[in-house]
C-alpha cells in the first residue's frame, strides 16, 4: 500500500505531543536503558519496537481493567490497547530523532463482520538508510499473531480482509487520532471500552 504523509516535513514526525512527553524523566530514563549500545537506526528500531511489543502487555490479552493513555501512563503500568501503546513506540523512537508517525486499520472487532468493527492503531517510522517508511504494529504477539520488523517486508498484527469490509488507512499522522485519544480519555475500564467504545472508523 502507498503510504501518504500527512507531512512532507520529516522534523513534524518528531515533535512533542501531550500523549508522548518525550522530555518526562521516565521517558528518558528508560531512553536511556533501552538504547545503550544501538549504533544504527535499524537497531534502535529493532529494539523500542521489541521492547513494546513483547514487555507492555496488550489489557485485552491480559483482561485488564487498567485503561492507560499517555506514554507514561504505558510505561509505568506495563499495559494498553494498540492505541496507548502506540503513544509509547512513538515516544521512545521520536526520543532519539527517529521519524514516528501513527497509522491505522479498519478491522474486524472479533472474526466476522457481525461482531462490528473497530479501529486499529500502529506506527509509522521513517528508516533513514533505505529512505523509507515502514509501519509497525507493536500490539503484542500471541497464538495467530505474529507482527515483526524486518526490512525487506511489512508484516503486521493482522492480514487485512477488504472482502469483509476491513481497511488500511494511507495517512501517516503526525499525532494520535482525536478519535483513538478520546476513547482513551472518555472510559475507565479497559476491557469494557474493547468490546463497546471504541471507534469504528475515522
Amino acid at each position: 500500500m502507498l503510504l501518504i504523509c500527512e507531512s512532507s516535513n520529516l522534523s513534524d514526525y518528531l515533535v512533542d505531543h501531550p500523549m508522548l512527553t518525550l522530555s518526562h524523566p521516565l521517558i528518558q530514563e528508560q531512553k536511556e536503558k533501552l538504547f545503550a549500545g544501538c549504533n544504527t537506526v535499524h537497531e534502535k528500531v529493532d529494539r523500542a519496537f521489541t521492547f513494546v511489543r513483547d514487555h507492555i502487555a496488550h489489557s485485552w490479552d491480559i483482561q485488564g481493567t487498567r485503561v492507560t493513555c499517555t506514554a507514561l501512563d504505558v510505561l509505568t503500568y506495563k499495559e494498553g490497547i494498540c492505541y496507548a501503546k502506540s503513544h509509547l513506540l512513538a515516544a521512545l523512537l521520536r526520543s532519539v530523532e527517529i521519524p514516528t508517525g501513527f497509522c491505522y486499520q479498519k478491522l474486524m472487532l472479533f472474526d466476522t463482520p457481525a461482531n462490528g468493527y473497530c479501529i486499529h492503531a500502529l506506527n509509522a517510522v521513517y528508516i533513514s538508510s533505505i529512505k523509507k517508511w515502514m509501519r509497525l504494529d507493536a500490539r503484542g504477539n500471541k497464538p495467530g499473531v505474529n507482527a515483526q520488523f524486518t526490512l525487506l517486508h511489512e508484516q503486521l498484527a493482522f492480514p487485512l480482509q477488504s472482502n469483509k469490509g476491513e481497511i488500511d488507512y494511507p495517512i501517516i499522522y503526525q499525532h494520535p487520532h482525536p478519535k483513538t485519544i478520546t476513547a482513551l480519555k472518555t472510559n475507565d475500564h479497559a476491557v469494557h471500552m474493547y468490546t463497546k467504545h471504541l471507534p469504528t472508523s475515522l
